[in-house]
C-alpha cells in the first residue's frame, strides 16, 4: 500500500504551517513581550526620567548640605541665621517698621 497523494501533500504542508506559526509567535514575543522591544524601549525611558529626577534631588541635597554647613558649630552664617530666623520664628530687628 502507497500512501495517498492527499497525506502526501500535507505533510509538508502542516510542517510549513508549524514553522510558521512558531515563526510568528517568536516574532510577536520578540517585539511585544516581557522582554521585547517595546518593552526595553520603555524601560529605557523610565531610566531617563529617573536619571533626571536622581540629578534635580542631588542639586537639592548639595543645596541643604550647603545651608546646613553655613549654619553650624565650625563655620556660621550670620545673614543665613537672621534670614531663618525671619522665615521660621517671624522675628523683626527693633528699628524695622512691620506693614501688612
Amino acid at each position: 500500500m502507497s500512501k495517498s497523494p492527499t497525506r502526501r501533500n500535507l505533510v509538508p504542508l502542516s510542517v510549513f504551517a508549524i514553522a510558521f506559526t512558531l515563526g510568528a509567535y517568536f516574532t510577536f514575543a520578540a517585539v511585544q513581550g516581557d522582554f521585547g522591544l517595546f518593552r526595553r524601549a520603555e524601560i529605557l525611558a523610565e531610566a531617563a526620567r529617573f536619571e533626571a529626577e536622581r540629578d534635580i534631588l542631588r542639586g537639592k541635597v548639595a543645596e541643604m548640605e550647603n545651608l546646613t554647613h553655613r549654619l553650624s558649630d565650625e563655620y556660621l552664617d550670620l545673614d543665613l541665621l537672621d534670614q531663618q530666623a525671619r522665615d521660621v520664628l517671624g522675628l523683626i530687628r527693633t528699628d524695622e517698621i512691620v506693614i501688612r
